[in-house]
C-alpha cells in the first residue's frame, strides 16, 4: 500500500490546527498581599483596567490599579477565604450583573444574588455594570412629569422623566422617606422602581421593603442591597448595578426610577479602598477622580429619543451632609453633576414641617419643562408666597405693630405651610394636589384655623370624590386648568364651604 505523503501532511496540519483552537491560555497571577476587601498580584502581566477576576472558591474581583510589578484589585464577596500565593485567573471579560423581569421584586446584592431567600436569579442576560453613557444625539429634553405624590415637590421642585435631582440634607431629616413615597407614587404608572441602599443599616432596609410590600409597590420594584456590613468594594459597585438592571428597561422603551441611598456612602467605601491601594488623597482624603465616580454613573441617566424608544431613567441620588454643610467637597460635587436638589432642613423637621423641604435653596433646573400644566397655573406665586412669608415671619418676631396687609400675607403664609405638610407613605394623585394648592393660593383657606387646615383639605377631598367626581376625572384626563374647570372647581369648593364646612 503507498503512503501518500500529501495526505499525511494536511492530515497532521487538520490535527495541528484543531489542537490549538482546543488550547485555552489562560492568564494567572499569584496574590502577594489580601485584605480590607483589596488584593495585590503579581503576574496577570497583560491585565487591562476593571477587568473581571477570578479568585479561588468562584470568588470575583476587578482590576483597580495596574503597576509596575504588581496589580491591585477589589475582591467583591468574602476577601478572608483568599489566602497569600493562591492563583488568580484573568477572564477577559467585564464586570455584568443579571438583568430582566427575574429581578422585578427581588432584593438583591450589588452582582445580583438573591438576599430575600427566593430562587436564584437566571443569568439568561447580563449588562455590563459600568458603560459609557448615551449621547446627546440619542437623548431628547425632559417634557413628561415624574409625579412624587409630595405636594411640596410635585408644585415648586417638579422632577421630569429623564432628570437628575438630587436629595440633600443632615441625618434623619426624611431623605429616604421622599425617596420610599415616590416609590409609592409609581403604582399604576409602568414605571419600574431601583432602590439602591448603600452601607445603610439592614434592618432599616428590612423596614423599606416592608412599607414597599404593604403597598404593593414591591411588584415593580427592585432593591439592591450593600449594607453596612459589606466590604467596601460591594458598597462601591452598588449603584452602577442598579444603574445596569434600570438601564436594561430603558433600552426597552419603558420608564424607570433610580434612587441611590446614599452616594456620601458609597464616596466613602471608594476612598476607602483607594488609599489601601495607595493612590494618592487629596481633599478631604478622597482620590482626584472621586468627582468621575458620580459623574459617570449620573451621566447615564436620560430620555432616550423616540428612534431608541423613548425609554428613561430617572435619578434620585441621595447625599448626606454634616451639620447642614452644603459647601462640602461631595455635596458640591453631586450638586454640579445634577440638574437640581431637594434641600431638607433640620430646623424646619423639628419644628413638624414635614417634607422639611428648605424652598429657598432648593430647585428643579428641567422640570419646570415637564411640569404638568394645570400644576404649573395653580402653584405660579406659590414659591413666592412662601418665601415672602419666610422673611416676614423673621421680621414679625421682632415684635413690631404690622399693618393689615403685612398680617393677611403672614397669615396666607402659614396656611400655605400647614397645607404642604404631608404624612409619611400617603402620597396624592397629582388632581388632589392641583384642588388643595389652589384652594390655598386663592386665599380659600384664609378663614380657616391653622389647626384644622388639614381637616379641611381631607373633607374637601372626599366632598369632590362624592358630590363632583367629573370634576377630579376631567383635570386628571386634561392636565390642563381650563376656565371651565377652574369655574367647577370654585363652585366646588363654595359649595363645599356653604353646605359641608362647619367652622
Amino acid at each position: 500500500m503507498a503512503i501518500n505523503v500529501a495526505e499525511i501532511s494536511s492530515i497532521l496540519k487538520r490535527e495541528i490546527a484543531g489542537f490549538e483552537q482546543k488550547l485555552q491560555v489562560t492568564e494567572v497571577g499569584t496574590v502577594i498581599e489580601v485584605g480590607d476587601g483589596i488584593a495585590r498580584i503579581y503576574g496577570l502581566r497583560n491585565a487591562m483596567a476593571g477587568e473581571l477576576l477570578e479568585f479561588k472558591g468562584g470568588i470575583i474581583g476587578q482590576v483597580f490599579n495596574l503597576e509596575e510589578d504588581s496589580v491591585g484589585a477589589v475582591i467583591f464577596g468574602n476577601y478572608l477565604e483568599i489566602e497569600e500565593g493562591s492563583t488568580v485567573k484573568a477572564t477577559g471579560r467585564l464586570l455584568e450583573v443579571p438583568v430582566g423581569d427575574a429581578i422585578i421584586g427581588r432584593v438583591v446584592n450589588p452582582l445580583g444574588q438573591p438576599l430575600d431567600g427566593g430562587p436564584a436569579i437566571p443569568l439568561t442576560e447580563t449588562r455590563k455594570m459600568d458603560i459609557v453613557a448615551p449621547g446627546i444625539a440619542e437623548r431628547q429634553p425632559v417634557k413628561e412629569p415624574l409625579q412624587t405624590g409630595i405636594k411640596a415637590i410635585d408644585s415648586m421642585i417638579p422632577i421630569g422623566r429623564g432628570q437628575r435631582e438630587l436629595i440633600i440634607g443632615d441625618r434623619k431629616t426624611g431623605k429616604t422617606a421622599i425617596a420610599v413615597d415616590t416609590i409609592l407614587n409609581q403604582k399604576g404608572t409602568g414605571v419600574k422602581c431601583f432602590y439602591v441602599s448603600i452601607g445603610q443599616k439592614e434592618s432599616g432596609v428590612a423596614g423599606i421593603v416592608e412599607v414597599l410590600r404593604a403597598h404593593g409597590a414591591m411588584e415593580y420594584t427592585t432593591v439592591v442591597l450593600a449594607g453596612a456590613s459589606d466590604p467596601a468594594p460591594m458598597q462601591y459597585i452598588a449603584p452602577y448595578a442598579g444603574c445596569a438592571m434600570a438601564e436594561y428597561f430603558m433600552h426597552k422603551g419603558q420608564h424607570t426610577l433610580c434612587i441611590y441611598d446614599d452616594l456620601s456612602k458609597q464616596a466613602a467605601a471608594y476612598r476607602q479602598l483607594s488609599l489601601l491601594l495607595r493612590r494618592p488623597p487629596g481633599r478631604e482624603a478622597y482620590p482626584g477622580d472621586v468627582f468621575y465616580l458620580h459623574s459617570r454613573l449620573l451621566e447615564r441617566s436620560c430620555k432616550l429619543s423616540d428612534a431608541l424608544g423613548g425609554g428613561s431613567l430617572t435619578a434620585l441620588p441621595i447625599i448626606e451632609t454634616q451639620e447642614g454643610e452644603v459647601s462640602a467637597y461631595i455635596p458640591t460635587n453631586v450638586i454640579s453633576i445634577t440638574d437640581g436638589q431637594i434641600y431638607l432642613e433640620p430646623d424646619l423637621f423639628f419644628a413638624g414641617v414635614r417634607p422639611a423641604i428648605n424652598v429657598g435653596i432648593s430647585v428643579s433646573r428641567v422640570g419646570g419643562n415637564a411640569q404638568n400644566k394645570a400644576m404649573k397655573k395653580v402653584a405660579g406665586s406659590l414659591r413666592l408666597d412662601l418665601a415672602n412669608y419666610r422673611e416676614l415671619e423673621a421680621f414679625a418676631q421682632l415684635g413690631t405693630e404690622l399693618d393689615k396687609q403685612t398680617q393677611k400675607q403672614l397669615d396666607r403664609g402659614a396656611r400655605l405651610v400647614e397645607l404642604l405638610k404631608q404624612p409619611q407613605y400617603s402620597p396624592m394623585p397629582v388632581e388632589q394636589e392641583i384642588m388643595v394648592i389652589y384652594a390655598g393660593t386663592q386665599g380659600h383657606l384664609d378663614d380657616v384655623p391653622l389647626n384644622r387646615i388639614e381637616e379641611f383639605q381631607n373633607a374637601f377631598l372626599r366632598f369632590v370624590d362624592t358630590s363632583a367626581p367629573a370634576l377630579r376625572q376631567e383635570l386628571a384626563a386634561r392636565g390642563e386648568l381650563t376656565s371651565d374647570i377652574e369655574q367647577q372647581l370654585k363652585k366646588a369648593l363654595s359649595d363645599f364651604k356653604a353646605r359641608v364646612w362647619k367652622k
